[in-house]
């Protein structure tokens, strides 16, 4: 397995496109502490964003693994790029001739997935930290290591998500392709839903149907946390609103995506072993 995971990142490395992005996601994850940062004081209007306890124990786990998540179009986009490379350079071919096997390579490929996701899950595991033990009003241990579970589902999201990828990049062979592609998948499960829920069934059942479609299975194990702000509450109960979201994440909703993860990395494996290469 390590030697799988040496011959990946160094093509990735090599790779100038692809060191660039990998640098800009990093950069981004630790970029999220810049929002403790941002102030406004306009005469006797004082807004530090940092003093609405967004950085609060266990809050924090919730806010910044939403948040980060949305940075993983970067390297959505190195793990399509890294199959594109492999077709247009003929390295997987070189590869196999070498004496790697199809399983082996599809096999590098998911441990490359892994070690993206798992990379970035202690990344923002490290930072949530110091930006916790830095502006949390709580610091008893007990409530710093509580609510965890969002960095399993922020694991599990990604690797889910990079596996769909690499699927992808394996199906359409061609980069930017199967970027369009995965924006047509998305806006297709949008309008599955809506016309489930206009012509067949209950908007409540096409909810619960669209909860087991790939992209939607990802999005839902972790919910929007801006709800959950004691502002934004106090905000809603003034003009009589109130917030019943789950915010929990829940074994099914994980056991979702990991089987849809199985599948992406079967539906890839089976793909390349059909092909004549």
């Amino acid at each position: 397995m390590k030697r799988l995971l040496q011959i990946e990142f160094i093509k990735l490395w090599n790779n100038r496109a692809s060191k660039i992005l990998i640098i800009a996601y990093f950069v981004l994850l630790t970029s999220i502490a810049l929002i403790a940062a941002i102030k406004f004081d306009i005469g006797p209007i004082k807004f530090h964003l940092a003093d609405q306890g967004i950085f609060n124990f266990p809050y924090i786990w919730h806010f910044n693994t939403y948040v980060t998540a949305i940075f993983k179009l970067f390297l959505a986009i190195v793990i399509v790029s890294m199959m594109a490379n492999e077709y247009s350079n003929k390295t997987i071919k070189q590869n196999l001739i070498d004496g790697l096997s199809k399983k082996e390579f599809i096999l590098s490929k998911f441990l490359t997935v892994i070690s993206f996701a798992l990379i970035s899950t202690i990344f923002v595991f490290g930072v949530s930290l110091i930006l916790g033990l830095i502006y949390s009003d709580f610091n008893e241990v007990s409530i710093i290591f509580s609510e965890l579970e969002y960095l399993v589902a922020f694991f599990v999201k990604l690797v889910g998500f990079f596996s769909f990828c690499l699927f992808l990049g394996i199906l359409v062979k061609r980069s930017a392709f199967a970027r369009g592609f995965l924006i047509l998948w998305a806006i297709f499960e949008q309008m599955f839903f809506g016309l489930l829920g206009w012509k067949f069934v209950s908007w409540d059942t096409a909810r619960t149907i669209k909860g087991f479609l790939p992209l939607q299975s990802m999005s839902n194990l972790i919910e929007e946390p801006f709800s959950r702000l004691k502002a934004v509450q106090s905000i809603a109960n003034e003009i009589g609103e109130k917030f019943t979201l789950d915010y929990h994440v829940h074994w099914y909703e994980v056991l979702i995506v990991l089987v849809w993860t199985a599948i992406f990395i079967y539906s890839s494996y089976a793909l390349l072993k059909k092909r004549d290469l």
